[in-house]
C-alpha cells in the first residue's frame, strides 16, 4: 500500500508524539527507598566505663549514664558535640535511664545487678537542673529502676528487667509509687508515643524478643506485641526509642545489633550490626547533633553514630 507524502508525514508526527507522551511515564517510576537498608556507622567516642543510657540535653551536650556492671559508684557524664568531656553529676549509684524535659534532666539510680537479684528498693529518680547543676530527689523506694519515661500526665514509669515485677509508676511529685499497667516480663527500654497514646516496652530475657505496646487509655489491658526474630536472651533487647513516624528502634545488646520495628505492621529488620553490647539509642537533638541519625551507647564505653542511607 502506498501513502501520499502528506499521510506519511502525519503518521511520523503521530509516532513521535506518542513516544514523547509515553516515554516519561515509563521512566518516571522511582523505586521506594528500602527502610531496611544498612545505616552507616561512625565512632563518636570511646574510653568510657559501662554506658547504660543516653539523652541529649538540648544545648549541645549528650548525657551518659556511666556505671559498673556490678553496681557501685558511677556518674552522669556529659559529651559535647565538639568532643569535650565533663561530669554532669559525680558519685551516682548505678545510674540508669535518662530523660530530659526542658531545663531538667531526670535519671534513675540503683540500677544494679545486685539490686535486681536481692530485691533491694534503694533506687531513686533524681532531677538535675541543667541551668544551675542542682540535683534533687524526685522519688524513692524503687527496685532496680532501669528504663525511664514520662506519661502525658507527668507521672514517671520505670522498668526492672531482672527478677519478679514489671513496671512501676511514680507520681510527678514522688509521693506515690506503685505497679503500673499489665504484667510484662523482663521489661527494659521504655518510650511514650504521645501521638498514638501508647507506651512501648522492650523486653530483655523472654524466650522470644517481644516489644509490648500498652494502650495508655486502658493500661491494665493485655498489651499487643511485636516479635523480633531470634532467641530472646541471645538478642537481649535493651533500650528503645521512637521516630516521629512511630517507628521503633531497639538495641539488641547481646547480639550487637539495632533493629527497626514497624509497630503497626508488626515487622522488624536489622539496620546495623557489629555493635557489641549496645545498650541505648536516641535520635540526635540539639546543636551539633544530627537529628536524622541515631546515637548508640555500649557497655564497652563507646558512642556510635548511625546515619541512614541518603
Amino acid at each position: 500500500m502506498r501513502f501520499s507524502r502528506t499521510v506519511r508525514h502525519a503518521l511520523v508526527t503521530a509516532t513521535i508524539a506518542s513516544a514523547v507522551v509515553v516515554g516519561p511515564a515509563v521512566n518516571s517510576a522511582v523505586a521506594e527507598p528500602n527502610p531496611c537498608a544498612p545505616w552507616a556507622k561512625q565512632s563518636v567516642a570511646s574510653g568510657y566505663g559501662t554506658l547504660e543510657n543516653l539523652a541529649f540535653d538540648g544545648r549541645g551536650g549528650l548525657l551518659l549514664s556511666e556505671q559498673s556492671l556490678l553496681g557501685g559508684t558511677g556518674a552522669l557524664q556529659r559529651l559535647g558535640a565538639d568532643g569535650k568531656r565533663s561530669t554532669a553529676v559525680a558519685n551516682v549509684s548505678s545510674p540508669g535511664g535518662i530523660l530530659v524535659r526542658g531545663n531538667t534532666a531526670y535519671f534513675n539510680t540503683g540500677n544494679s545487678f545486685t539490686a535486681g537479684i536481692t530485691g533491694s528498693k534503694d533506687g531513686t529518680i533524681q532531677s538535675l537542673n541543667l541551668d544551675t547543676g542542682a540535683v534533687s530527689t524526685v522519688a524513692t523506694g524503687l527496685q532496680m529502676p532501669n528504663g525511664l519515661t514520662q506519661l502525658p500526665n507527668g507521672d514517671f514509669v520505670v522498668s526492672k528487667d531482672l527478677g519478679p515485677g514489671s513496671l512501676t509508676v511514680a507520681s510527678a511529685d514522688g509521693k506515690h509509687v506503685g505497679p503500673y499497667g499489665p504484667a510484662i516480663p523482663f521489661p527494659n527500654g521504655l518510650a511514650v508515643d504521645k501521638a498514638r497514646n501508647r507506651l512501648v516496652v522492650a523486653t530483655t530475657f523472654n524466650p522470644t524478643t517481644e516489644i509490648a505496646i500498652v494502650d495508655l487509655a486502658d493500661p491494665a489491658r493485655a498489651p499487643r506485641t511485636v516479635v523480633i526474630p531470634g532467641f530472646g536472651p541471645l538478642n537481649s533487647a535493651d533500650d528503645i526509642t521512637l521516630g516521629p513516624d512511630g517507628i521503633a528502634y531497639v538495641t539488641l545488646n547481646a547480639i550487637g545489633q539495632v533493629a527497626r520495628v514497624d509497630l503497626d505492621a508488626g515487622r522488624s529488620c536489622i539496620i546495623a550490626d557489629g555493635l557489641p553490647l549496645s545498650s541505648s539509642v536516641r535520635f540526635g537533638s540539639g546543636p551539633g547533633w544530627d537529628s536524622s541519625s541515631l546515637y548508640v551507647t555500649s557497655f564497652l564505653g563507646t558512642v556510635t553514630k548511625l546515619t541512614p542511607p541518603r
